[in-house]
């Protein structure tokens, strides 16, 4: 195996990094170009019903994570056919996923408008562009599979080209469906349905040397219920974590108009910061899981070192940049001087926020390749716990009081993790059974 070196991981990170600064991007081009309709409904259809499918796929993140630990634990012990036949599963999953997802889009939809309802005009246009972007469920999903693979065998460069080929045609079709022909929010839903079938497409010709290995491994029960094991405790965890971040919008909610704006953009730095730092837990995931793979205790603990230092320093640069360009970016996004003046005064909390949380996030990646991920749930439901104690002793704080909960949110996360990492150990040198 290639040594473990600070090259190797800004190799792997820093495409990824690279990528996912074209997830906002897209984002902002699909409101820019309904924006030129001069209408609000059309702003807020393409809005809903992309938080709608979101969440929907969201669910099945978990295949993206799983595909990537235990791809390269495959890889780490030299077993090329596993390598291959762990992408194939994940494939037929999406591909199951995705056609469940379109069978029962009817009752997902209705339930959908009954937990965010609209007005008639937007939930008109909302459904039309549901009902268009729901065919892409099954490529969307199985490229959560593809890009795991690709991470876990090390061609995050290929993660890079799949992202930009998909956003950039996704973005000229935009442009050229909504302001050239006119077809409004149907044209930004076709839009992103061609794109994701294409980078599909993409996707499958840059893994096909995984996709020509014998297929024989693909339904062994014992890798399948391994499989389902990992990615089980991975979505359990997903819905803990992202319940805990809806309760803080919620809260903020009750808190007041101006001050649910102002966690709202806050909220935007945080986003920055995972999108930054998410190259180097990925990296961990991949060079953690091949030490695991390989059963080698000396390159686990320099895959983990290696990837922390960076992780770490990235952490302090970032919270560094948000407490000196904080009110920069926060001026960028809104016009509003009582929200400026409300988002400013809780910049502290967010200038912090890559510090205190670097380690629950690194621990993260740490535990996906080792693919510890019951480990995970047990971490963050300890600190859901510590969350929901720390917000109702800090309810009389107001606002800070609802940061300083997200923040030792993180912090007991990385601290329940951190005692937990010892059993990695465990893992390459079991313990001996009693005579």
């Amino acid at each position: 195996m290639t040594t473990l070196t600070h090259a190797r991981v800004l190799k792997i990170a820093l495409p990824i990094i690279a990528a996912n600064v074209t997830v906002p991007l897209l984002g902002a081009v699909d409101t820019a170009v309904v924006g030129q309709m001069g209408e609000a409904a059309p702003i807020g259809a393409v809005g809903l019903g992309a938080i709608i499918l979101a969440v929907l796929y969201w669910m099945f993140g978990f295949l993206r994570m799983g595909t990537t630990g235990l791809t390269a634990q495959a890889k780490g012990a030299g077993d090329a056919p596993e390598v291959g036949a762990i992408l194939k599963r994940g494939l037929l999953v999406a591909g199951a996923a995705g056609l469940i997802l379109i069978a029962a889009q009817g009752l997902l939809f209705w339930a959908a408008f009954r937990v965010a309802p609209a007005s008639d005009a937007v939930e008109g246009l909302a459904q039309t562009y549901l009902r268009i972007r729901i065919w892409g469920a099954p490529a969307i999903i199985a490229s959560y599979a593809l890009t795991g693979w690709l991470i876990a065998v090390e061609r995050t460069r290929a993660v890079l080209l799949l992202q930009l080929v998909m956003n950039g045609a996704n973005i000229l079709m935009d442009l050229w469906f909504v302001l050239g022909l006119g077809w409004g929010v149907a044209g930004v839903a076709g839009a992103t349905l061609i794109a994701e079938w294409g980078g599909l497409a993409l996707g499958l010709w840059l893994c096909r040397d995984g996709l020509r290995t014998a297929g024989a491994r693909v339904f062994d029960l014992g890798r399948l219920r391994r499989m389902a094991s990992v990615n089980g405790y991975i979505m359990i965890r997903s819905i803990i974590l992202q319940a805990c971040f809806t309760t803080f919008l919620f809260l903020s909610s009750g808190r007041g108009d101006l001050v649910l704006a102002a966690n709202q953009i806050l909220l935007q730095f945080l986003e920055i910061t995972a999108y930054l730092l998410d190259g180097f837990a990925f990296a961990a995931e991949t060079l953690v899981g091949q030490a695991v793979g390989a059963r080698a205790t000396s390159r686990l603990r320099e895959a983990v070192r290696l990837t922390s230092l960076w992780a770490a320093g990235g952490a302090v640069l970032i919270g560094a940049g948000f407490w000196l360009a904080g009110p920069t970016i926060i001026a960028a996004m809104t016009t509003a001087p009582d929200v400026r003046l409300a988002a400013e005064s809780y910049l502290a909390w967010v200038a912090l926020a890559p510090v205190l949380a670097i380690a629950a996030w690194q621990f993260d990646g740490i535990y996906i390749g080792a693919t510890m991920t019951r480990e995970m749930l047990i971490s963050v439901a300890f600190a859901a716990s510590v969350y929901i104690l720390t917000i109702l002793a800090s309810w009389g704080l107001g606002n800070h009081g609802l940061w300083l909960s997200l923040m030792i949110f993180n912090i007991a996360r990385g601290v329940a993790q951190a005692v937990l990492y010892p059993r990695i150990f465990r893992i390459l040198v079991p313990d001996p059974t009693p005579a």
